[in-house]
């Protein structure tokens, strides 16, 4: 979500991939070390906020169904089921659940707005710039760009010479 240096200059203390050994129900038969892509440390009355970037594209079907209005609900539903499974586990291990999911057009779903607002007021008050009014959501845009251009340029066809 944000550079090292970013995360340092909003004042944020947090780990990218921070393992945690209960995101994962130990009745799967699989490891239950799994990693929350961003562990924010004292986020919400000391707990530690376990953040999962979920990244849905409206154009995902389009082959198969065509376009459908308000595909875009995607990254909602999205953001349901990543509740769902992770909610219960961080509140019980002294956690918070937080979804960050997003649509590759640059849509945000709530809860990722409210955490992207209260990362820049975190940013603001450690800033006595004027500059920094949008960096979080102008940051967090050409993040989104840049991972979608990246898998787009994975899916070109390669071109023998």
């Amino acid at each position: 979500m944000f550079s090292c240096a970013n995360r340092k200059r909003a004042g944020i203390s947090a780990k990218k991939e921070a393992p945690v050994n209960f995101l994962t129900d130990p009745l799967e038969g699989r490891s239950t070390l799994r990693p929350a892509d961003i562990l924010v440390f004292g986020w919400e009355g000391g707990k530690h906020a376990c953040v999962d970037l979920t990244g849905v594209s409206p154009l995902v079907g389009l082959k198969d169904k065509g376009f459908v209005v308000g595909q875009a609900v995607l990254k909602a539903e999205a953001e349901a089921s990543k509740v769902a499974k992770h909610d219960k586990a961080c509140r019980e291990n002294q956690h918070v659940f937080v979804p960050f999911a997003f649509d590759t057009f640059g849509g945000l779903a709530p809860d990722a707005v409210r955490l992207l607002n209260r990362v820049q007021k975190v940013v603001n008050s450690n800033s006595s710039s004027l500059k920094v009014s949008n960096f979080v959501f102008s940051r967090i845009g050409f993040s989104i760009q840049k991972g979608v251009a990246a898998q787009l340029v994975a899916r070109l066809p390669a071109i023998a010479l």
